[in-house]
């Protein structure tokens, strides 16, 4: 048991450490000028679009700045797919939990979600808010949901892997985490959380 706890805090420090990222990337979005805001077809992630093959390829690349540009506009994409509103929903949501407005936060999500069932973000920030609080097997059934309505979120592979092993699903953990390294193979995160569900099954 204590052995799982002290897995649980260094997959809850991967999860801040993500939140961060995120954190940075939304601020960059938010002052992203009203034209390169704008979607043109914002309601779903297709594989059969040439820039988001484009982007796909780029997380491939072996420069770092073309792997973060790249991670960025995906990002970007994300937060934007249901244009002004939902991207304000998302906003703010990311204030009331940066407050530790959590069931606030969660509420405002759970809204969006309602009314906008197909929108990835919206539940893959809710299974952030799950995960924080420990509630593992709810952010684990909302990252299924983000996977479902987008495979190649990254992101939610990355926390269904932390919401595994912080239930001790280990092998279940790493083949989340493979999945993530799949798209993003130079993400070391995952690559180090691989090894260290491997070592709890040994």
């Amino acid at each position: 048991m204590q052995r799982n706890r002290k897995f649980q805090g260094q997959t809850r420090t991967a999860e801040a450490i993500a939140l961060i990222i995120t954190h940075l990337v939304v601020d960059k979005l938010w002052a992203t000028p009203a034209e390169l805001r704008a979607p043109g077809n914002p309601t779903k992630t297709r594989m059969e679009d040439p820039s988001l093959a484009a982007l796909l390829s780029d997380l491939k690349d072996t420069e770092p700045q073309v792997r973060d540009r790249a991670t960025q506009q995906l990002w970007q994409r994300w937060y934007r797919q249901k244009g002004t509103y939902g991207l304000n929903g998302l906003q703010r949501a990311e204030v009331l939990m940066t407050a530790g407005e959590m069931a606030e936060a969660e509420q405002l999500l759970s809204d969006l979600i309602n009314q906008l069932p197909d929108f990835a973000e919206a539940w893959n920030r809710r299974a952030v808010l799950h995960y924080l609080q420990g509630r593992y097997s709810e952010s684990l059934e909302d990252c299924d949901r983000v996977i479902d309505l987008n495979p190649i979120h990254f992101g939610a592979l990355h926390g269904k892997g932390l919401s595994l092993a912080a239930l001790g699903q280990y092998r279940e953990a790493i083949a989340a985490f493979r999945a993530a390294l799949e798209i993003q193979p130079y993400a070391l995160i995952n690559q180090r959380l691989i090894l260290e569900c491997t070592a709890r099954l040994s």
